[in-house]
Order: C-alpha cells, then sequence, then structure tokens
C-alpha cells in the first residue's frame, strides 16, 4: 500500500505545485502584518523538483521562440536612474575623493578601500550594472596573429541590425529564414555506443581540457561569426552532454548565412589558454607548500615564496618562447540547418534546444561501462586547474588567486570538479542580450499576466519597497507541515483551473452565438 506523503507528493507533481517549496515570512510595512507565504523553489532539474523544472523549460521555450524570427529591431533602452541608485553613486564619489586626498597626504587607504569596495557590491545589488569607474582593472593583452594552422576568415563591414537576410518569392511572399546549429569537439579516440573501445588510449586528459574551456571557444566562435555575418547576430543556445560525456552546443541563430560560411567559422575557430604549465608537477602527495599567515603559501623545502598568479602571468609574458597551456577548437562534424518561423520545423527544434534542461548528467549514466567512463574522466580532472582561483595551482608551484589557508590540490570546491558537471562549468543556456527585446523576469511577468487574465483578474503594480521578506527558521512552529501546505497548493491549484474552465466554456458559447446570429 502505498504511503498518503507519497500520494500527496504525487498529487501536486500532478497539478504542477512545486514539493519543495520555501517559505518566507512577509512583513508588510504599511499595515504592520505579516504572513508566511511559500515561495516555488524554482528548480531546473527535473529529480529536484518536476513542477518546477517543467515550468523553467516552458519559459525557455517562449523565450527562444519570441526571439528567434523578430522581425522589428529590439529596443533596449536603460531604466531611468531611481534616487537610491544616484545616491549610491554619489556617496561613492565622495568616498573616492576621500581615498585620493588620503592617497597625496601619504595615509593608510585600507578602510576607505574597504568601504568603497562594499560600495560597488551595494551598486550592483541596486540594480547597475559593471562599475563607476568602467576599465580600471588593467587587461592583458595577447598577440592577436591568427595561428598558421587556422584558415583566414572573410569580415564584412558590420551593419547596426539584429535582423537577418530577407527573401522574396515569386509570389511576392517574403521569408526570413534563420539557423539551427550544432557543434561538436573532437574525437579522444575510438568509441561504441559513448563508450572508448580502449580506454587505455582515450585521451581523457585533453577531453578534460577542452571540457573546462569549451565556453570560451563557444564565445570566440560568436565573435567570428558576427564578424562574418556583418551584423549583430543574436542566438539561443543550450549546452548538453554527449553519450561520451563531450559537451556540445546546438544553437538557435537569427538569420542565415551559406552553410559553406558556417563550417569555415568553427573550422576557423580556436581558444588558446595562456596559462601557467600545468602538465608537470612540483609538489605532490604529502609534499605540499605550507601556508604561512600574511604571505602565502611557502615552498616546503626552501621555504621561498611561491609565485603568485600574476608574477607567473608576467614571467609568461616575458618568456618570447611561451606557448599556451591548451589550444581548443571544434571537431570536424558540423550541422547546419534552416528553419522558418511557424513551419513543424521550428517547433521541433525548439523542443530540441529545451529537451535536456531538466535532465541532470547522473540519468544518463545508464550502465556500469558509461559510469566507469565517467569516474575516469572525473579522475582526469581532479588535478586539471579550472580557474585562476583553483587550489590545483599549487601543485604546479604557482599561488592560486586570492590565495587563503586550507587549499590543497584535488580538492577545488567549483562547479566544474563536482563529478555532475563534468568539467563544464558553464551555463546551460545561452541567450544574446538583443535575442527576444525582454529578460527572463518580464516572460515570468508575462506568463503571469496571462493567467491573471484568463481568472479575470487585474495585475496591479505593487511598491517593490512596501514588504520585507525574511526566510522562515529552521522548526518554525508557525510553518505547517509540509503535507498540510503541499495539499493546500493542491486545492487552490484545483480552484484556478476550474475558474479559467468555466471562463473558457463561456468564452467559447459567446463565440458560437456570435457565430450562429452572423450566419443567420
Amino acid at each position: 500500500m502505498p504511503r498518503a506523503r507519497d500520494v500527496a507528493r504525487e498529487v501536486a507533481k500532478e497539478h504542477g505545485v512545486c514539493i519543495r517549496p520555501v517559505a518566507l515570512k512577509r512583513l508588510d510595512i504599511h499595515t504592520g502584518q505579516s504572513e508566511i507565504i511559500d515561495v516555488p523553489c524554482g528548480a531546473t532539474l527535473e529529480a529536484v523538483c518536476p513542477p518546477c523544472a517543467k515550468r523553467n523549460r516552458q519559459l525557455r521555450m517562449a523565450q527562444c521562440r519570441e526571439g528567434w524570427h523578430l522581425e522589428h529591431e529590439p529596443t533596449i533602452t536603460p531604466d531611468e536612474p531611481s534616487e537610491e541608485q544616484r545616491w549610491l553613486v554619489e556617496f561613492r564619489a565622495d568616498m573616492q575623493a576621500q581615498r585620493d586626498h588620503a592617497l597625496q597626504a601619504g595615509e593608510d587607504t585600507t578602510d576607505l578601500d574597504a568601504v568603497i569596495t562594499g560600495l560597488n557590491e551595494e551598486i550592483n545589488a541596486a540594480g547597475m550594472r559593471g562599475n563607476v569607474l568602467g576599465g580600471a582593472v588593467p587587461k592583458r593583452n595577447r598577440s592577436t596573429r591568427r595561428r598558421q594552422d587556422a584558415p583566414d576568415l572573410p569580415k564584412r563591414k558590420m551593419t547596426a541590425t539584429t535582423l537577418g537576410q530577407t527573401f522574396e518569392a515569386r509570389n511576392g511572399k517574403v521569408y526570413r529564414p534563420s539557423l539551427f546549429v550544432t557543434l561538436t569537439l573532437p574525437s579522444y579516440g575510438k568509441i561504441k555506443n559513448g563508450i572508448p573501445i580502449d580506454p587505455g588510449t582515450y585521451d581523457y586528459a585533453r577531453a578534460a581540457r577542452d571540457a573546462l574551456h569549451f565556453s570560451k571557444l563557444v564565445d570566440r566562435f560568436v565573435q567570428n561569426l558576427r564578424r562574418v555575418a556583418g551584423y549583430d547576430v543574436q542566438y539561443f543556445a543550450s549546452v548538453e552532454f554527449q553519450k561520451r560525456l563531450a559537451p556540445h552546443l546546438h544553437m538557435a541563430v537569427r538569420g542565415t548565412l551559406p552553410r559553406v560560411e558556417i563550417k569555415q567559422i568553427a573550422a576557423a575557430t580556436y581558444h588558446q589558454v595562456w596559462w601557467p604549465q600545468a602538465d608537470h608537477a612540483a609538489f605532490e602527495g604529502e609534499h605540499l607548500p605550507v601556508w604561512e599567515q600574511g604571505t602565502g603559501y611557502l615552498d616546503p623545502d626552501t621555504g621561498e615564496v611561491l609565485p603568485t598568479w600574476d608574477e607567473a602571468l608576467d614571467q609568461l609574458d616575458a618568456d618570447e618562447d611561451a606557448r599556451p597551456l591548451h589550444m581548443i577548437r571544434f571537431g570536424e562534424q558540423v550541422d547546419v540547418k534552416g528553419v522558418l518561423a511557424g513551419t513543424p520545423d521550428a517547433d521541433q527544434c525548439i523542443r530540441y534546444l529545451s529537451k535536456y534542461l531538466t535532465k541532470s548528467l547522473g540519468e544518463a549514466l545508464d550502465s556500469q561501462a558509461q559510469r566507469d567512463h565517467a569516474a575516469r574522466f572525473v579522475e582526469a580532472l581532479r588535478y586539471e586547474p579550472c580557474s585562476p582561483t583553483c587550489p590545483n595551482w599549487l601543485r604546479y608551484g604557482v599561488q592560486p588567486k586570492d590565495a587563503k589557508a586550507g587549499m590543497a590540490p584535488g580538492r577545488c570546491r567549483s562547479k566544474a570538479h563536482k563529478p555532475e558537471h563534468l568539467g563544464y562549468a558553464g551555463r546551460r543556456v545561452l541567450v544574446s542580450r538583443k535575442w527576444s527585446n525582454k529578460t527572463l523576469a518580464e516572460h515570468k511577468q508575462d506568463r503571469r499576466t496571462w493567467v491573471l487574465e484568463a481568472l479575470g483578474q487585474t495585475d496591479q503594480p505593487t511598491d517593490p519597497h512596501r514588504y520585507v521578506w525574511k526566510p522562515v527558521p529552521a522548526g518554525d512552529a508557525n510553518v505547517p507541515p509540509l503535507a498540510v501546505r503541499l495539499l493546500r497548493a493542491v486545492a487552490e491549484r484545483r480552484r484556478w483551473r476550474a475558474h479559467m474552465a468555466r471562463l473558457q466554456a463561456e468564452a467559447e458559447g459567446q463565440d458560437l452565438s456570435a457565430i450562429r446570429e452572423e450566419a443567420a
């Protein structure tokens, strides 16, 4: 016999109710009243919360559909600055002036630097992008000369548009085609059903580094695509793993280019990783660098301070014979498909783009051979540096950026080193800024508005400063048991659906009567 609590969870899933709601206390500062409200967990994986994952997938599908075949140029205008934003920038100006004066007087600016750092964080939290000083941090530049083994690309004059080319048929109908592109990584060895035939010769080291830097390769592809296309190409892309556990990319591209050019762009795209060497370990096992407070990590034998991240890059810049740590490029398999708006092909591509967004990698490992393959892949990733701040740099004699006590090679806590991510630390969905002319929050608001209108209600704007939200401590007696909260949410959802069904039936009845009157 099933447990009643499990049946309640299954009923909640069936009605689209979040099964892991987060209880928050909302205080109305106008009336002084407070209430506990369940907020959906917002999980994107079906294994965590199927209803929330389904909503997120549908939201992404709507975002992809609305932006793919736009016929009018998107207009992105920043909001007018609020009083709070203006005050923060004015206060930031005062602090900067005090710091400049202190520097001229030879005084210590440690406290002022801490205040300015906090203000920069508050500026971002208040809804502003970037920082006040702009490009104040110097950027290291490498030679832009192309590699000899990379083909040259044509370059067209840029035009200020995000819309693709249109074509007119003989009957006068205008078409605005777009593209669906699939890009994969090269082979690392012979495989069968996603599993290496000979694990001993399979290049796990290269596969691991390619996964770590795959997101940078995608950025390079977009840059090259825009240079060749001659306009601001917009895209909606999703990253998923093949059976061989290598990431690959599905990309919806607004506008069209010849398939030959797309394949040329993929062949000419590469990314060079200019990092210190990480092929030969300087310290391993129990023989590791030692942390000294105020100094950093020291060589356990000589007591010398290990070079910092910036010092290691300076040495790399000074070496004329230096070579990049890694160079990543796409494989030969490139699939390009033309798509027209409103066709079954377009709907199928949108479903395919979002097909695996709710799936975790662990669900795809359905055999012991695949799990063994994944374990070997994770082991190859174990000591690979994933970023400048990765503790694995200690293994190669370099202090990680922003080094701190307790770091140890092979114990990186970043997303890239978690087994379920297999080295890929980027986002699963990549969307350009001018794709649908809306943010994801605006797409959510569209769905909310549609539901309220269907229920015969209006979405009244509320004062964002009226309510104060606070998390509810665990074990709070005012929070009902989870089963009770799920039952309440199911009952409310059933009332909504019944009301919407009644309104729909009434609307269909009015339409039928109007048609009969017109026919008479």
